[in-house]
């Protein structure tokens, strides 16, 4: 079994570098005839392609989709954020320690109204990675999410959340700088708002790091996305000593955009484009912006107060099963 996205795609890659040749070929032939056979060729290439991708994508297992998740090329939060909002401007640091570049956050514009944005941002090269910590937030990044969370309360701005990160910082630093606490205020910073918040999850949804900024009205999640308490490496390597069992978690975890919607969990899951998100960003910041507009105005419909009492109620059922 594939234990990486280029791995798993790698046939794919190859079909379309291999369209990709053939076009450039093209393009120099001068030979008529000649010129005729390789665009046919190219042609049957593209056919055999779309039913290839058309089959890989419509069998995605629980382990396919993390990997799809975790696509290099998949739109990130700052993809998300220039595609759909205007006049975002990024405000940075917590007023205490410093800042934490995993966490990108500021007011901006949606559809000309004023809305606060906070979103987890991954790289997608090793400085870029280095830079974000690989979207796995620190006590620092959770802070910086309380200011704009209650700036956003200040000036009655909705709050939407882009969610997109393995977990939280698991390091010694970012422990003793209280992680855990400040994922627990930012939580109870999001509880205590009374305008209205939208989640949506993008890529990976991991642990109490997507949680931390996702306690909202409305969770919403891209197809291919994945929500868990623990990735399935991590719930591997508890369970049975043995992270190659990742594949096994992820069966169990339950932590396909499916599945959580199927258990409550999320309101909606955002279809994707054909072949996935990262084949066509701007289709798919084009059906989140539709999505976040949608339920974002639905909640508006609520008073204050029972905006912030519906979010309550909204997360004390959860878990909750009847069974004989």
């Amino acid at each position: 079994m594939a234990k990486s996205w280029k791995e798993w795609e790698k046939p794919i890659l190859e079909l379309e570098e291999g369209i990709d040749k053939l076009e450039q070929l093209i393009a120099v032939e001068r030979d008529v005839e000649k010129k005729a056979s390789l665009a046919l060729r190219a042609q049957e290439y593209r056919e055999k392609l779309h039913k290839f991708i058309d089959v890989r994508y419509s069998r995605l297992g629980p382990w396919e989709k993390v990997l799809v998740a975790r696509a290099e090329t998949r739109p990130y939060t700052l993809d998300i954020i220039n595609a759909v909002f205007d006049e975002f401007v990024e405000l940075d640091g917590d007023r205490r320690i410093g800042t934490d570049h995993a966490v990108v956050a500021g007011p901006a514009s949606l559809e000309g109204r004023p809305v606060m944005v906070v979103g987890q941002q991954k790289g997608r090269n090793i400085q870029e990675r280095g830079y974000r910590n690989f979207a796995m937030a620190k006590p620092e990044g959770y802070r910086k999410a309380i200011r704009m969370f209650e700036m956003a309360e200040r000036f009655r701005m909705p709050v939407v959340t882009i969610v997109d990160t393995p977990a939280a910082d698991p390091g010694v630093e970012s422990e003793s700088r209280g992680i855990s606490e400040a994922i627990a205020a930012s939580m109870l910073s999001m509880f205590s708002l009374t305008v209205p918040i939208v989640s949506v999850i993008i890529g990976e949804g991991g642990s109490g790091g997507a949680i931390g900024i996702a306690a909202a009205n409305r969770v919403l999640m891209l197809e291919h996305s994945v929500y868990s308490v623990i990735p399935p490496e991590g719930c591997a390597a508890i369970l049975w000593r043995d992270p190659a069992k990742g594949p096994q978690a992820a069966a169990a975890l339950k932590l396909t955009a499916q599945s959580a919607h199927e258990l409550g969990l999320v309101e909606e899951v955002i279809p994707e484009p054909f072949g996935g998100a990262h084949r066509d960003p701007g289709e798919t910041a084009d059906r989140i912006k539709e999505a976040m507009l949608r339920h974002l105005a639905e909640v508006a419909m609520s008073s204050p107060e029972a905006i912030k009492q519906a979010r309550y109620d909204r997360f004390r059922i959860l878990g909750r099963f009847s069974g004989q």
